[in-house]
């Protein structure tokens, strides 16, 4: 069978590709790379109606009930950059700005720099440490991704927004006129740290061993032996929750004021992020879990 593919603006007639029913959708964004009428898989998007929601590329003919003559609808992504790369750089970029306060502070406050720090000063660099490179360690080795890019854009948005919020961070904590908490704020907020950081590896790992790699397979994540994942019970994204208490734990930590905003704004994001792929899960499971709450047990 034949099937147009034709703009998803303007309609305008891009190819017309060769399928049969067991054709996958990637294959036929193959087919118009071939043909030079595409460009790269990855930049491809294609929909059956000119605003309707992007095929999956295992998708196929006959799964979409398409006919000899159908459309299918394209439009160009733009360029695209691996999902790995973007978090490696947005999680190496504040590591090394709050490193670069941390040990060069006389850059930044010149003489004031000779004063004597804090313990806090070196708990909250030692955390902060912990939790970027434990982000790169799962991006490398845990995270399975279900698209494998994502618009290069997206690469300056994340990482200014990361480097800017470590620097904002790290000249407040790391400044020679800082005042630490008292020792009660200090040990609360270090342990809520600590105890969110081993629940959101947690998370991860259970996450991963949902998808056999190589495949985009989905399936409803349930709480394992850890106790840490019993929050699943109760959230669709625990590993969200748990990143947000870390976040609180450092704040009250260090009672920085931009921590706390950095924390206020990351909150907001995952918080978009979480209530969007509960309602994915309620739409694609028809067993989902009816008491799940989003991202906060029994209130959002």
């Amino acid at each position: 069978m034949e099937i147009e593919v034709v703009t998803a603006s303007g309609s305008r007639s891009v190819a017309t590709v060769t399928a049969n029913p067991n054709t996958t959708v990637g294959e036929i964004k193959k087919q118009l790379n071939k043909l030079k009428k595409g460009t790269y898989v990855q930049r491809q998007c294609l929909r059956l109606s000119p605003k309707g929601k992007a095929l999956g590329n295992e998708e196929t003919v006959e799964a979409l009930q398409l006919k000899s003559g159908a459309k299918l609808y394209y439009k160009d992504l733009g360029p695209q950059i691996g999902w790995k790369t973007v978090f490696i750089a947005e999680y190496a970029g504040p590591l090394a700005v709050y490193f670069w306060l941390y040990r060069r502070p006389w850059i930044f406050y010149g003489n004031l720099a000779d004063s004597t720090f804090s313990p806090v000063v070196h708990w909250a660099v030692a955390c902060w440490s912990i939790h970027y490179i434990k982000r790169l360690l799962e991006t490398v080795f845990v995270h399975r991704f279900s698209h494998s890019t994502m618009p290069l854009r997206n690469l300056f948005k994340n990482c200014t927004y990361y480097w800017l919020f470590a620097m904002y961070v790290a000249y407040h904590v790391n400044h020679p006129l800082y005042t630490p908490p008292c020792s009660l704020s200090f040990v609360i907020g270090a342990t809520a740290f600590f105890v969110c950081e081993l629940g959101n590896l947690s998370i991860h790992l259970a996450l991963r061993n949902l998808r056999p790699p190589g495949t985009t397979i989905r399936k409803i994540p349930m709480a394992t032996r850890n106790p840490f994942t019993l929050l699943f019970n109760l959230v669709s994204c625990p590993n969200y929750t748990y990143e947000i208490g870390s976040w609180i734990g450092f704040t009250i930590m260090t009672q920085c004021l931009p921590a706390g905003l950095f924390t206020l704004a990351g909150a907001y994001q995952m918080t978009v992020w979480a209530q969007g792929k509960h309602k994915l899960y309620k739409k694609e499971f028809s067993n989902y879990p009816k008491c799940r709450k989003a991202i906060i047990p029994f209130v959002l």
